[in-house]
């Protein structure tokens, strides 16, 4: 939110919520319907029927570079502004779509009440010139200008402090404004579209062609990572005019007043307002190798739908753990061939494990790995080679890197408890064959059928990632072994499978205590389980305990 926000900063349909996309349904319905037909009379127009595929086209579009830029900035490679992304950063970004329902309106409005918007050639080559003349001149020069006048300090408070509240910018942070300036860009954008209506020389392929190089050109950059080569202007100087780069404008999110121009740098080096240390930064960016970590936490997947909630997944479900469950169920089934695909792609091709997420403590620098291995194929056979070979080469790749530590987590963590219960806990631990207990040791295994046999004020206590799932108002359910994180722990913008915001598992608590203490020991030696020695080093940390239910006053232990 703008530090003082002013007219027009909320978007109309802010209390729909996710609701808003109903929003586009009374056209993108009977549009469709009079298309598939042929009820409309008359000719077919698919031009108006290919709006609301389009729309689902950028979404996607955005959604690609989302992810991908994720990944490379959590690999490190090419980074540009060396800062993480918290959780105020993706809610106040979650709304990235409604500009997406905002220009479809738009599109349909104009569709229904302009002459000479429907029924468009699918190409028309004078259209395309147009749009590239007016987009090089007017567009551009008039966006300059508005873009500084957002920088007065009375537009600035009221409306573009908002954008620049991100500072380590994501693709999406390009579309993240208040609905009064969106009104104004989409002024701005609609100048060739208009003009190639009002001439006759409109086609399907300038209007999808123009959107989508403005949605390719913003979220290039707002990437945080630089893929422009150094060599491409070497070539064709003239070029640094008319082609802007990631590090370009990252340098207008950290300088301010600098760098003003949409995607071509030629208007600030007309008005002086270029920024000197852009090629020196561009330069620096490029020649960026990967980061080396000093903690690495070896992970991996979970149910075929995980893939969603990986921080390279959906931003918004990755930050919400509780909240975000029904809307996975409802996404998961709209969306199961591209959770079948991205499953196929991964029993095919995963042959090495991924980074996932960085963070940084203090000097320390963790990483999340994660193994492109689902939780169905730990529990097969013919899966335990190519898993445990993808285990070992993650092992020496890290040990490559010059890794301190590496900690392992899920089943990796559960099978190595299952064998310490077989070598060391025999004397402690029973398997117990009556209900009566009133503490239960449980893993992910434990059915509805087993907690309905338990007595009134049983105790589940969880030694696996993942907690059972509460069905008795009249037992306690402990959490899974957690932490909160302090606020020195940077980066942090996603939860950890079901964990809340800022809780790590004890795994990865275990590991940065580790690195941070020095200690020598393995994380499988003996004395890295003197938990008085583990526990008070993480408080010292500043790590704190995940309070869950109280147990009752008085437990009876069989």
């Amino acid at each position: 939110m703008a530090t003082t926000p002013g007219f027009l900063t909320d978007w109309p349909w802010k209390s729909l919520g996710c609701f808003k996309h109903v929003l586009l349904a009374p056209w993108a319905i009977p549009k469709t319907y009079e298309f598939i037909t042929g009820n409309g009379g008359g000719e077919r127009d698919l031009s108006t029927f290919l709006i609301f595929p389009f729309l689902i086209w950028r979404m996607i579009h955005n959604q690609l570079w989302i992810s991908f830029s994720r990944y490379r900035t959590a690999k490190g490679t090419t980074r540009i502004v060396d800062r993480g992304i918290e959780f105020d950063q993706v809610d106040r970004e979650a709304g990235w779509d409604d500009q997406i329902v905002f220009n479809g309106l738009l599109f349909y409005i104009g569709a229904m009440s302009l002459t000479g918007a429907t029924h468009l050639p699918l190409w028309r080559l004078d259209g395309v010139v147009i749009t590239v003349l007016l987009h090089a001149g007017p567009v551009e020069f008039l966006y300059y200008w508005l873009h500084r006048a957002l920088h007065h300090h009375f537009l600035y408070s009221r409306y573009h402090s908002h954008h620049h509240s991100s500072i380590a910018t994501e693709p999406i942070t390009s579309v993240i404004h208040p609905f009064a300036e969106h009104i104004a860009y989409f002024t701005l954008f609609a100048i060739p579209m208009l003009t190639t209506i009002l001439t006759g020389t409109a086609s399907i392929v300038s209007f999808a062609g123009y959107i989508t190089y403005i949605d390719l050109m913003n979220n290039m950059g707002h990437c945080n990572f630089e893929l422009v080569p150094a060599s491409l202007f070497s070539a064709f100087p003239p070029l640094k005019l008319l082609l802007y780069t990631p590090t370009y404008h990252s340098l207008h999110h950290t300088q301010f007043r600098t760098n003003y121009s949409l995607f071509m740098p030629l208007y600030d080096h007309l008005y002086a307002t270029a920024d000197e240390s852009t090629d020196d930064l561009h330069e620096r960016s490029l020649n960026r190798g990967d980061e080396s970590p000093d903690v690495v936490h070896l992970t991996h997947l979970t149910t075929p739908e995980s893939v969603y909630r990986l921080r390279l997944g959906f931003a918004y479900l990755a930050a919400s753990p509780d909240a975000a469950d029904g809307r996975l169920r409802l996404l998961h089934r709209l969306l199961w061939p591209v959770t079948l695909w991205t499953m196929g792609l991964t029993w095919l091709y995963g042959r090495a494990a991924f980074v996932l997420e960085r963070h940084r403590f203090g000097d320390v620098r963790l990483q999340t790995w994660a193994l492109p291995k689902y939780r169905i194929q730990y529990a097969m056979q013919w899966q335990k080679e190519a898993i445990n070979s993808l285990i070992e080469d993650a092992i020496v790749e890290a040990e490559g890197k010059g890794v301190k530590v590496l900690t392992l987590g899920l089943l990796n963590q559960a099978s190595r408890l299952r064998q310490s219960f077989g070598t060391t806990s025999h004397a402690n631990l029973l398997l117990s064959k009556a209900h009566s207990t009133k503490v239960w040791l449980v893993g992910e295994g434990l059915s509805e059928e087993e907690q309905k046999q338990a007595g009134k004020g049983t105790l589940f206590i969880p030694f696996s990632q993942f907690p059972p799932k509460k069905l008795r108002e009249d037992c306690f359910y402990h959490t899974t072994p957690a932490l909160t994180a302090p606020k020195s722990l940077e980066n942090v913008d996603s939860c950890e499978n079901w964990l809340g915001r800022r809780v790590m598992s004890a795994w990865r608590v275990a590991g940065l205590v580790h690195a941070l203490e020095k200690w020598e020991e393995h994380e499988c030696g003996d004395r890295m389980l003197d938990v008085d020695k583990v526990w008070e080093a993480a408080l010292r940390h500043g790590f704190r305990p995940l309070h869950s239910s109280p147990p009752s006053p008085v437990v009876a232990y069989n």
